[in-house]
């Protein structure tokens, strides 16, 4: 039987809620501030799967914590938003 992870996915590629999801929620920001915030284009579905935990690539989470970053104003680094 073919292994499946917490959202469905085959393979186990989701990691479950990443802190990336709880700092939005304690700082009001929606996946559209992280867009609008991007300097590189990223889209929202990105922003999504991020938070939610699919695992991404090295460029994606990149891209997600500069855009983060930019939003907040702050210097957080991929180990401070994911888990993984």
């Amino acid at each position: 039987m073919e292994q499946r992870d917490v959202d469905g996915a085959p393979g186990g590629r989701a990691m479950g809620e990443q802190p990336l999801a709880r700092m939005m929620r304690e700082r009001g920001l929606s996946n559209h501030d992280l867009v609008a915030a991007a300097a590189r284009p990223i889209t929202h579905k990105l922003v999504m799967r991020a938070a939610r935990g699919r695992r991404l690539t090295l460029h994606s989470k990149a891209l997600v914590v500069e855009a983060f970053n930019r939003a907040t104003g702050g210097c957080f680094r991929a180990a401070d938003l994911f888990d993984y």
